[in-house]
């Protein structure tokens, strides 16, 4: 399903750079970025306890939009709340940005990445094709949240429900990983 009035694969991705050049403008402006910060995400979980895993999930997706690094996020979820509840926050948050960034890249553009005829792109478009899930589950592994992943998976006409589903599949293994591997740094670091 596209939601895109315009039809040429070179615009749409013109209109996607516009977008985030904007948001990036926005930001920078603003200096929103500098509050995006471990220490800020702990003090949103202390604050409002209830609300706090809502606006983590849309910290998350917006920082991951603008490119800030998913592990800032995921070493604020950790400190704040342990390897066990961060990871849990922390995969919520993820699946949200992701489902955030598919749709929305989806509605600017399309699936402009179909449009291209190339022998590399139908290489990979058809290990797409065949086991969708499978390798969306494979890229989230590698990736996990990185933006450019969820933007290519967007504009390759791939079915929301297959991003969704590999998606689920591929986060939980290396965000646990994350958070076991960032509180033994915090244990070792504060035991000193």
């Amino acid at each position: 399903m596209t939601f895109s009035l315009i039809t040429d694969p070179k615009k749409k991705l013109l209109s996607i750079i516009a977008f985030f050049l904007l948001l990036y403008v926005i930001v920078a402006l603003t200096g929103l970025r500098s509050h995006l910060s471990p220490d800020v995400i702990q003090a949103l979980f202390f604050a409002y306890p209830v609300w706090g895993l809502v606006l983590f999930c849309l910290a998350f997706s917006f920082g991951n939009l603008l490119y800030v690094p998913g592990w800032i996020f995921l070493v604020g979820a950790v400190f704040a709340l342990g390897k066990e509840w961060g990871g849990v926050a922390t995969l919520m948050a993820a699946m949200c940005s992701s489902t955030i960034s598919f749709l929305l890249i989806r509605a600017v553009g399309g699936t402009a990445l179909r449009s291209f005829n190339h022998r590399w792109a139908d290489t990979i478009f058809s290990h797409l094709d065949d086991r969708p899930i499978l390798s969306v589950a494979f890229l989230r592994l590698l990736f996990q949240t990185l933006p450019a992943l969820n933007y290519a998976l967007a504009l390759a006409d791939i079915r929301f429900r297959d991003y969704l589903v590999g998606t689920a599949l591929g986060l939980p293994l290396p965000i646990f990983l994350y958070c076991y591997f960032f509180e033994l740094i915090f244990q070792h670091l504060l035991n000193r």
